[in-house]
């Protein structure tokens, strides 16, 4: 079903949907679609890596939506169970994100991304939610040396994190074949955008080094600068997932999906990208140390997901980039 399509049916169609991970920098451009869409939708979070100005942001654009907020945890089965009732569909945003974060605290990783993502599974099971949409990951693709990536083709974990979200894929599988719940798994490649925070200390690169050339502090490359990444703005994010939650195609369903652009941009590139949009163009990246856990080049092969769920790409880095400097100048503090 072309997305065009999908926007003006939600428009006179209202279900109810679950964001787990609601305030957080995907969960909240989701719930800002729905609500805009005139659906229902509950949010659940406990502001572990979200933040409620993010759900401020949204909610004061749709005063009259109809929205509820769960503060909860999804380590917590009850709280899942509490957020799933009488849910249509799950989007489940909720993790510990950053591969650093899950080499320095594999445990915490593990609670959220494994134990957290079955509550989830089991609550929507009992719940028989009609389909449950969950974030996987380009890092399941571990050290495979194919380019591009192809999801049938994966290599070995390097990282805690990475085995979560193997482990996520595996549940959803069994969840599938055990209790005939509808998964879909989308695995991001580096995710950018509004909203994305550029402060602590597992900032993603894209807001750390727009904050640094604003503030004039040093950018620092891991590596030559030569290492790539299918970036992805955060639109094209969320057309995936309201097309994996809506499609009607039944070989769509039950498995996971590259969710990218399909062009490789290295850091020395994105570097520059980001010294043109700031006007910053005399200053000098510091290199450093090739990060541990870091693959060395991501690309995703995206035909799976534009033959099956009828997904294409409407921002490219640069043309995402253009969209997102506003927001990322008005926001650094």
């Amino acid at each position: 079903m072309v997305f065009s399509t999908i926007k003006e049916t939600l428009l006179v169609r209202q279900h109810t949907w679950l964001i787990t991970g609601v305030a957080g920098f995907i969960g909240s451009h989701l719930l800002e679609f729905l609500l805009k869409h005139n659906q229902k939708v509950i949010g659940l979070d406990n502001f572990a890596t979200g933040h409620r100005k993010n759900l401020e942001e949204t909610l004061v654009k749709y005063p009259d939506a109809s929205f509820t907020f769960i503060e909860g945890d999804i380590r917590n089965l009850v709280d899942c169970q509490k957020a799933v009732a009488g849910v249509d569909f799950v989007l489940h945003q909720a993790a510990l994100g950053s591969v650093p974060r899950s080499i320095k605290d594999p445990i915490a990783t593990h609670d959220v991304n494994a134990t957290g993502f079955l509550n989830m599974l089991v609550a929507s099971k009992d719940a028989k939610v009609k389909r449950f949409v969950y974030a996987s990951s380009s890092s399941v693709y571990g050290d495979s040396p194919i380019l591009p990536k192809v999801e049938t083709h994966q290599g070995n974990p390097l990282s805690p994190y990475a085995v979560t979200k193997m482990t996520n894929e595996l549940y959803a599988k069994a969840f599938s074949n055990c209790y005939d719940l509808e998964t879909i798994g989308l695995r991001y490649f580096n995710v950018f955008g509004p909203r994305q925070d550029p402060n602590g200390p597992y900032a993603a690169v894209i807001p750390l080094w727009f904050k640094a050339l604003v503030k004039d502090e040093p950018v620092y490359i891991n590596g030559d600068g030569e290492t790539s990444r299918d970036f992805c703005y955060v639109e094209n994010i969320v057309q995936a997932n309201i097309l994996s939650a809506l499609t009607t195609n039944m070989e769509a369903i039950n498995t996971a999906y590259n969710v990218a652009v399909g062009q490789r941009t290295t850091l020395n590139e994105l570097y520059k990208f980001l010294q043109q949009l700031t006007g910053k163009t005399s200053a000098q990246a510091q290199y450093k140390d090739f990060r541990p856990g870091d693959i060395r080049h991501s690309l995703a092969d995206i035909s799976k997901a534009k033959n099956l769920l009828g997904y294409e790409p409407s921002h490219g880095v640069k043309q995402g980039l253009e969209v997102a400097v506003d927001w990322y100048l008005a926001n650094i503090a």
